[in-house]
């Protein structure tokens, strides 16, 4: 592989951020090969703290050093909220994952946003008059 090749490398960061936690996960530009996946929960010891942007921070942190260290120069990145039913919204830790790696040293290309949205699946949970609280 000649220098230019080796400077040239892109990945994909594929960045999953619900309310409960929020994985990092790096793979080739194919998206078949994974460099590197880390999740909040990986980082921090108690159950409440894996959603938390700091978690995400570093989780992105060593994400995006397993990446540098197999020769990926930028990479584009999709972030993705829990679909379905639920919110479609990203967790807290987006942002701060998306920043992470941009600070680590990585090129960033293209930011999508890959949350599944449903084409009127299955029946909403609730009953015909919705949750009662």
């Amino acid at each position: 592989m000649s220098k230019k090749e080796e400077r040239d490398k892109w990945a994909i960061a594929h960045i999953y951020a619900s309310y409960n936690d929020s994985i990092i996960h790096i793979t080739d530009i194919t998206g078949a090969e994974t460099i590197a996946r880390y999740s909040g929960g990986m980082m921090v010891k108690a159950d409440r703290n894996e959603s938390s942007p700091h978690a995400a921070m570093q989780a992105a942190f060593q994400a995006a050093r397993e990446a540098k260290d197999k020769g990926v120069y930028g990479i584009h990145i999709r972030v993705r909220a829990p679909g379905g039913h639920g919110p479609k919204t990203p967790g807290p830790g987006a942002q701060a994952a998306i920043r992470a790696l941009s600070r680590a040293g990585l090129r960033i290309g293209i930011i999508d946003e890959v949350t599944p949205i449903p084409h009127d699946g299955t029946r909403k949970p609730g009953g015909r008059r919705g949750r009662r609280v």
